[in-house]
């Protein structure tokens, strides 16, 4: 039996997720120290009951998927609303060396995605889903890109899949980063841990400065006033509008993209065009609660509509693919990065940073980092550059490869 639910109802239980995977992040200590987001940890348990309720009294449910894609669409704008170019010099060549790494990284994860799904005879475009989708892009690239994939190319279970890779990647690139860095540091540095750790204080202040303003706090208390928060709508609304003009113009031709895509390149160019040429001062804290809440509430709704059932042959190759590409996570950040970066103290934390969100995302990698700083010593370079990569260029990037691999496959 098929229960459809409109969007006041969807609405409320994904609020109801929400403020569920909030008791529980705070309660459950695991999903705590490897910063299982919120709306995961209560869609997982609402994914089960609805699996439970579908296995033993057969009920399905529907729901509202134009609210999911309107939260989907606004998180994407808000990427490119905070994607600010004239931070580009802050970050100097490291961040454009960092910034090529990561790149190359997301094509050799894809790739060893596609090559294995292939191996276990899935369909190639499964290895996208068990790649860069979900491991380097995140909750939120995994179920924007899984409806792109079902939808458009019949991929069923992509976006159940997906999110559930990404889960996967927040507790792996956790228990990795630190390790890896550790014997960095003690085998090719020969580093001890430092008597004069670093402070919270100076860690925080480079956070701050580096990224306050992005999506690793998203806890952060700010000052927001109705003015500000109209005109941010506002900025929005223009992305979304820009984004459905664009899909259809581009529709049929080469420049066909997705959505979301086109969402993220609005606020692209609005953003820069903005600051740029007319000295606009963009209220980013707004865009950040925005943001914030729209991707909270799109996760929320993405895991009601998880149909867990669709994925059990799935599970033995699942798994092996998302082992090998740990591994490949491992061997990269200790042979390549490190060794790019200056092969210096710097280059290990930014190792520790790259597993992180090279799997997991951007508050796993600061996570991994301040794990190694507080042992060792400071890092203020890679305190600079990895909230910059890892909160919006990462996003812009992974999505650019994401569409050729389609276009290829």
């Amino acid at each position: 039996m098929e229960i459809a639910l409109n969007g006041y109802y969807t609405l409320i239980l994904a609020t109801l997720v929400l403020l569920l995977g909030k008791f529980l992040v705070k309660k459950i200590k695991f999903l705590e120290d490897f910063s299982i987001p919120e709306p995961v940890a209560g869609g997982l348990v609402a994914a089960a009951v609805i699996y439970a309720l579908n296995a033993f009294f057969g009920y399905s449910f529907v729901f509202f998927k134009e609210l999911q894609t309107a939260c989907m669409l606004m998180f994407y704008a808000s990427i490119g609303l905070s994607a600010d170019f004239s931070r580009l010099k802050a970050g100097g060549l490291t961040l454009v060396i960092f910034t090529i790494v990561v790149s190359l990284f997301i094509v050799l994860q894809n790739g060893v995605g596609v090559a294995l799904a292939s191996a276990f005879g899935l369909e190639p475009l499964m290895g996208l889903v068990l790649g860069s989708i979900p491991l380097t892009g995140g909750h939120g690239t995994a179920g924007a890109w899984g409806a792109t994939l079902e939808n458009d190319f019949g991929l069923v279970g992509a976006t159940t899949l997906g999110i559930a890779a990404a889960t996967y990647g927040l507790v792996a690139g956790g228990l990795i980063g630190g390790p890896v860095a550790k014997r960095i540091i003690t085998k090719k540095l020969n580093m001890q841990p430092s008597v004069h750790q670093a402070t919270d204080s100076s860690t925080l202040k480079e956070t701050g400065d580096a990224g306050e303003e992005v999506f690793e706090n998203s806890d952060k208390v700010r000052l927001i006033t109705a003015t500000s928060a109209i005109e941010t709508l506002a900025l929005f609304a223009a992305c979304l509008v820009f984004a459905d003009v664009m899909t259809g113009v581009a529709k049929g031709t080469a420049f066909e993209l997705p959505t979301f895509v086109w969402a993220l390149a609005g606020g692209a160019i609005l953003r820069n065009a903005l600051t740029l040429i007319f000295k606009f001062d963009m209220f980013d804290r707004s865009i950040d609660v925005f943001g914030n809440a729209s991707l909270s509430l799109f996760l929320a709704i993405a895991l009601l509509n998880l149909k867990l059932w669709e994925l059990t042959s799935l599970a033995v190759p699942v798994l092996v693919i998302l082992l090998v590409q740990t591994l490949v996570m491992i061997l990269f950040a200790y042979f390549v990065t490190y060794y790019v970066m200056g092969r210096d103290y710097d280059a290990a934390v930014l190792s520790a940073g790259h597993c992180g969100f090279g799997l997991g995302a951007t508050p796993t990698a600061i996570a991994n980092m301040q794990a190694i700083t507080d042992r060792y010593l400071p890092s203020h370079k890679a305190f600079l550059v990895v909230p910059m990569v890892g909160a919006f260029f990462v996003d812009i990037i992974n999505t650019a490869i994401l569409q050729i691999f389609t276009k290829i496959l």
